[in-house]
C-alpha cells in the first residue's frame, strides 16, 4: 500500500508541474490535466491573462473585450502591459516585464505591435523578439465563413498554420558591398519538422482530412526544398491524413478561385503572413478572423490578419469581431467552455441578424454599437 501511495504522489506531482501547455489543449488525453488546472485556478479565484493592447485600434478593441467579459461574468483578471515602438513605450525592461507576466499566466491576448519601417540600429522588432523569447513557433488562423454574412465564397472552413520563428523573418541582413544588401532566409530541419508535426497533429485532433504544404522549392531548392522534404517525411507517419503540396504563387490563385479545396495548409513564415491576409479577405477582412500562436508552454491569442488600422484610431469604427472571437478561443483554451460559447455565439448572432455591422462589413455601426449589441445578445 505504501508503494501504491508513493506512485500516486509522484503521478500527482507530475500532473501539477505540467501546467497549461499551449499545444496540449488540442489533445484529448490532456483533458484530466486541464480539468485539474482549471479547478486549482478557480479555487484561487480568477484566471490571470497577460494583455498587450498594442498599437493602432488595439486599445479600443481590448476595451470591447473587457466590456464583454464584464457583461458575461468571465472569471479572468488581465495583467495589462504596454509595448509599443511607435509610442516610445518599448525597451528591454518592458519586454522582460511582459515575458515575466507570461511565465506566470502562460496565456496572453495581444493587439498588433506595429513595426516601424525605419532602421534604427536593430533589425528585429519587439514583436518578433517577444515571439522568439516565448518560442511561439506555430501561428494558427482558422478562416471560417460567418453565418449570415455573404461573401464571394461562402461556407469556407480552412486552417492556415505558419512557422513564425525563422524563414525570411530571421532579421539577418547586411550590406556586403556598397549598394548590395544580403537578406538571409533561415530554414532548419528541426523547426520544419516541428511545424509539420504540429500541422498533422492539429489535423488529426480536429478531425480534418488533408494537409497541404505550401512552398517555393522550384526556385529556393535548398531552403524550401528542406522544408518540403520535412513535411513529406512527417506525412508518412500519418497515413490517414491526405497530403499534397502546392507552390505559393499557385496557392494564392487557387485560394481566390476555389478555396473549398483546402483544409489545413502549412508553410514557412513569409508565405503564411501573405496567405493569412489573402484568406481573411475571402470571409470579410482583417476585422473578422481570429488567430492564435503556440509554443510548447505558451498560448497567445490575437487577430488572424495583424493590422494596426492606424487610420481608424479614435474614430470608433474598428470592427471588434476578430478580437472578440479570439478572446472566446482563449477562454476555450482556459477550459472556460461555457463563457467561450456564450461570447462567440453572441458575436455570430449579432452578425447574422445584420442590424448592427461596422463599415468594413457594409454597415454603419460604430465599435461601441457593435460591442453593446454583443452585450445585449449575451442576455438573450
Amino acid at each position: 500500500m505504501a508503494a501504491i501511495s508513493g506512485v500516486r504522489a509522484v503521478a500527482g506531482a507530475l500532473l501539477r508541474t505540467q501546467g497549461r501547455g499551449a499545444w496540449r489543449t488540442l489533445s484529448a488525453s490532456t483533458a484530466p490535466q486541464q480539468t485539474l488546472q482549471s479547478q486549482t485556478e478557480k479555487r484561487e479565484g480568477l484566471f490571470k491573462v497577460t494583455m498587450l493592447p498594442g498599437d493602432g485600434v488595439g486599445p479600443e478593441l481590448m476595451h470591447s473585450v473587457k466590456e464583454v467579459f464584464k457583461a458575461a461574468g468571465v472569471p479572468v483578471e488581465f495583467d495589462e502591459h504596454h509595448l509599443s515602438e511607435v509610442q516610445n513605450m518599448a525597451s528591454e525592461e518592458k519586454l522582460d516585464e511582459v515575458v515575466d507576466s507570461m511565465k506566470e499566466s502562460k496565456v496572453a491576448i495581444i493587439g498588433k505591435i506595429h513595426t516601424p519601417m525605419e532602421y534604427k540600429g536593430e533589425l528585429a522588432s519587439y514583436d518578433m523578439r517577444l515571439r522568439r523569447k516565448l518560442d511561439l513557433f506555430a501561428n494558427v488562423v482558422h478562416v471560417n465563413s460567418l453565418p449570415g454574412f455573404k461573401t464571394r465564397h461562402n461556407n469556407l472552413d480552412l486552417v492556415i498554420i505558419r512557422e513564425q520563428t525563422e524563414g525570411e523573418y530571421s532579421s539577418l541582413e547586411h550590406e556586403s558591398v556598397k549598394g548590395v544588401i544580403e537578406c538571409l532566409k533561415i530554414i532548419t530541419r528541426d523547426k520544419s519538422q516541428r511545424i509539420a508535426k504540429f500541422a498533422f497533429d492539429y489535423a488529426t485532433k480536429k478531425g480534418r482530412s488533408k494537409v497541404t504544404a505550401v512552398h517555393k522549392a522550384n526556385i529556393m531548392k535548398l531552403g524550401d526544398g528542406l522544408f518540403l522534404r520535412c513535411c513529406e517525411e512527417v506525412a508518412e507517419l500519418y497515413p490517414k491524413i491526405k497530403f499534397d503540396t502546392m507552390i505559393i504563387d499557385n496557392c494564392c490563385m487557387q485560394l481566390v478561385q476555389n478555396p473549398h479545396q483546402f483544409d489545413v495548409l502549412v508553410m514557412p513564415n513569409l508565405y503564411g503572413n501573405i496567405i493569412d491576409n489573402l484568406a481573411a479577405g475571402l470571409v470579410g477582412g482583417a476585422g473578422v478572423v481570429p488567430g492564435e500562436s503556440y509554443s510548447a508552454e505558451y498560448a497567445v491569442f490575437e487577430m488572424g490578419a495583424r493590422h494596426p488600422f492606424a487610420q481608424a484610431v479614435g474614430r470608433n469604427i474598428a470592427n471588434p469581431t476578430a478580437m472578440l472571437l479570439s478572446a472566446a478561443n482563449m477562454l476555450r483554451h482556459l477550459n472556460l467552455e461555457y463563457h467561450s460559447n456564450v461570447i462567440s455565439d453572441a458575436v455570430k448572432r449579432v452578425i447574422k441578424v445584420g442590424k448592427v455591422r461596422t463599415g468594413d462589413m457594409g454597415g454603419y455601426a460604430t465599435s461601441i454599437d457593435f460591442t453593446q449589441a454583443v452585450m445585449a445578445a449575451l442576455a438573450d
